[in-house]
């Protein structure tokens, strides 16, 4: 009797090499969700001020601090220097950037600009949905106030505008900026994370909160108007207050350096 030919439960060289592939592919998604992880985590810690201008960052310490290797902290390291938060020297290290004062007085004006459009469209197009979700907000803003929480605050405003900016998708907007609205809102992440290492400076003394919460109000109240032109300017009058903080502030240090 002829015997049974043995089974070979070894793969074969194709299915050995998708193996290999789906292992290879599971470890860069693990390492790209490990450098999120980073990353969110360094935004926030600037966010908050734990980490502030011009201090120095090192993979080392946040590796150990984070319980990862350095691979996904250099990742992070790179993407925030793209989004402006991080500066890389060569043969100095990694730093958290300083925005000279010339260049936050231009991202202000720029801000302005963009956000006076956004009123105007959301004046026009804001569903009652949408202007719920913004009153919402604002009403945590207030609650976080009360609370002493400023860098809650802070999450909330950027998160308030964000929300605006994604709300203003219509047409006109997309032909506007030519290539839609994901790309506006991640221009307006990058000019907004830049100035978030002057916002809490500015936004700390607790009137300078009030006042912006009732700016805030404002805008809101323009856009439920209905009145494109006031929208606009509610928004754009918000931006360059804020602008004329930082220049005070700035002018208020300055002076104070050299006394």
């Amino acid at each position: 009797m002829n015997s049974m030919p043995s089974l070979n439960t070894a793969e074969s060289p194709m299915e050995d090499l998708l193996g290999r592939s789906a292992l290879s592919t599971i470890a860069m998604l693990r390492s790209s969700s490990l450098a999120s992880a980073v990353q969110q985590e360094i935004e926030r810690m600037i966010s908050t001020g734990e980490l502030g201008p011009g201090d120095k960052l090192t993979e080392a310490f946040l590796a150990d601090r984070l319980g990862v290797s350095r691979g996904p902290v250099r990742e992070a390291f790179r993407v925030l220097e793209e989004a402006g938060l991080l500066q890389l020297e060569k043969n100095r290290g990694v730093f958290v950037r300083q925005i000279p004062i010339e260049e936050a007085l231009e991202i202000y004006e720029l801000r302005a600009m963009m956000e006076a459009h956004v009123g105007a469209t959301l004046a026009q197009s804001a569903s009652r949905a949408q202007l719920e979700e913004l009153e919402t907000l604002i009403g945590q803003m207030e609650e976080a106030v009360a609370d002493g929480q400023e860098a809650r605050y802070h999450a909330l405003n950027v998160s308030f505008h964000e929300r605006m900016v994604s709300f203003a998708g219509n047409q006109k907007l997309l032909a506007l900026y030519r290539k839609g609205n994901q790309k506006l809102l991640a221009l307006y992440r990058k000019l907004t994370r830049e100035l978030s290492l002057l916002r809490l400076r500015n936004l700390a003394e607790h009137g300078h909160l009030i006042t912006s919460i009732a700016e805030h109000r404002e805008m809101l109240c323009a856009i439920a108007s209905g009145d494109c032109a006031r929208a606009a300017e509610a928004l754009r009058q918000h931006v360059l207050m804020s602008r004329e903080r930082t220049l005070q502030k700035d002018r208020l240090q300055n002076a104070a350096a050299s006394s």
